[in-house]
């Protein structure tokens, strides 16, 4: 039966989808014997390699995870310090404020000090010139009035110390007409 099937093929045109017996069983064996080499021999291969690549993928995110953590602990740290830079220089300028104040502070009654002493300086200064002015006043208006009063007497008043009585006696009743007049 099977050499009539194989006869009634022969016979028949040979389709183009259909290859022959003899091709086909070599075919078959050929296939056989290279997926047989693909699976022991290739494909452990391409296995092993594979696996080393989803390994180094996997190492690698886990390096850029690990490295992202680092990289997040580092910029946390940065802010950290970056805003205890600006606490340390708000702080810096607010002892520079409160420093610049004092200063002010104390230039000023310095300052206030300085010019009490030279007030104080000046009246003692105008209170000397006074009483010297004063002084020699005194000394002019009785030459003066000693001058005056030896001509109208006609005879010279030379007593040096009844000439000094007279002039002080005159000039006191003077400042004490003045003072009773204010």
């Amino acid at each position: 039966m099977i050499a009539n099937l194989v006869q009634l093929a022969a016979e028949e045109e040979q389709s183009p989808l259909v290859p022959p017996g003899p091709e086909l069983l070599v075919g078959t064996i050929a296939f056989a014997i290279v997926f047989f080499v693909f699976w022991k021999k290739l494909l452990p291969n391409i296995n092993k390699v594979l696996e080393q690549r989803r390994e180094a993928i996997e190492g690698g995110i886990e390096k850029a995870e690990a490295a992202q953590t680092e990289a997040q602990s580092v910029l946390e740290q940065y802010k950290a310090q970056l805003a205890e830079a600006r606490h340390e220089a708000a702080r810096l300028r607010q002892e520079a404020q409160e420093q610049g104040a004092q200063l002010i502070a104390e230039m000023r009654a310095e300052g206030q000090r300085q010019r009490e002493e030279i007030i104080a300086a000046g009246h003692t200064q105008i209170e000397a010139d006074k009483k010297q002015a004063s002084q020699a006043l005194r000394q002019d208006v009785g030459k003066l009035a000693t001058d005056l009063a030896g001509k109208l007497v006609g005879e010279s008043l030379e007593d040096h110390a009844r000439q000094s009585r007279t002039i002080d006696r005159f000039l006191d009743d003077l400042e004490a007409k003045a003072e009773a007049t204010r």
